[in-house]
């Protein structure tokens, strides 16, 4: 049976299969859509490009690229050169990342982020909305950001943002077409896009038209206990490695993820990977094997209300385990 939703996956290189052969495998396979992510090492963008190089309807999504690294004019610039190249398949997925990879690998202030998103949102919305007056200039005047006296380009496209706390969800509401959760529990998911909701109603904008696109951690192995342990550690390395995320997963397991953080913290990774319980695997992620992952999948959208699942495959998984992974997960074999 069918998945009754789209269902995207995000693209990462394995073995000596490269980013765009997983996107002609994953478009093939009947994914809706392929996203790529952006820390360091590569360009997210210039992935970007390659997949939809190398495919034909499937739609493209960076998720995420952060707020600092690039201003919003060459974010801008940046996604509505995307959405000609791609013919409208791309959708700009953009998040504030986290104070180790802004501060220590861009050399930048990690200052005001939600701020920052806001603002950044705003500018790029400003720059590639379509215009009624050829004549029109854009000018901005915010806390952080200024641009002044020149021209939008006529290059709608959809921006989606990784707000995990509550002000970054505001910005959500208020300003964006989709929200890329991570971490946040998906048996609270729909609280917490209560708070999407509200910011989007104070606008006069209709909550039901925010596209909700959760990172879904996934692994299949006909082996359960492999699968259980790749997503352990997933959960473990990213409540360890960034406040926000442990906020995010203390919304359900407070104690639990104290305990992971001062692991983590301690440098024993392996006590922080087995402090991961497996009601938390369940609830943040599909750890499954392949006859069951798709109606796990399906279980999981239809409980949290999500319309787009994007499904993770952590690293360091096994080859084998990521091509079982892409394969059960596939719209075409629910």
């Amino acid at each position: 049976m069918a998945l009754d939703t789209d269902v995207g996956l995000m693209v990462t290189a394995f073995g000596d299969v490269d980013l765009g052969e997983v996107a002609e495998r994953a478009e093939g396979l009947g994914y809706d859509a392929v996203w790529v992510g952006e820390l360091w090492g590569a360009s997210g963008v210039v992935q970007a490009t390659e997949m939809a190089c190398r495919t034909e309807d499937i739609r493209i999504g960076t998720a995420i690229l952060n707020v600092y690294s690039r201003s919003p004019a060459v974010l801008a610039m940046t996604a509505a050169s995307l959405t000609d190249v791609f013919d409208d398949r791309f959708t700009l997925g953009l998040g504030t990342s986290t104070p180790k990879a802004v501060e220590d690998l861009h050399g930048m202030d990690f200052d005001r982020p939600v701020r920052r998103a806001h603002e950044t949102i705003e500018v790029i919305r400003s720059f590639t909305g379509r215009s009624t007056d050829p004549g029109d200039r854009v000018s901005y005047d915010g806390e952080l950001l200024e641009v002044a006296d020149f021209p939008a380009v006529d290059a709608p496209v959809p921006i989606y943002h990784a707000g995990l706390g509550p002000a970054n969800r505001r910005v959500v509401g208020r300003l964006c077409d989709g929200w890329i959760p991570h971490n946040i529990p998906f048996s609270e998911l729909a609280d917490a896009f209560e708070v999407v909701a509200e910011a989007a109603r104070e606008r006069d904008r209709d909550p039901d038209e925010i596209t909700i696109a959760p990172y879904v951690p996934s692994a299949v192995s006909e082996d359960p206990e492999e699968a259980r342990e790749v997503i352990r550690g997933h959960v473990a390395y990213y409540v360890g490695s960034g406040e926000g995320y442990r906020r995010a997963v203390a919304t359900r397991f407070p104690d639990e993820a104290d305990r992971i953080a001062e692991a983590w913290r301690n440098g024993d990774r392996r006590e922080a990977a087995d402090a991961v319980t497996d009601e938390m695997v369940d609830d943040l992620g599909v750890a499954s094997t392949p006859d069951e992952a798709g109606e796990r999948l399906e279980t999981l959208v239809e409980d949290a209300g999500i319309d787009h699942p994007i499904v993770v495959i952590p690293e360091p998984a096994s080859r084998e385990l990521t091509e079982a992974t892409i394969d059960a997960l596939a719209p075409g074999s629910h």
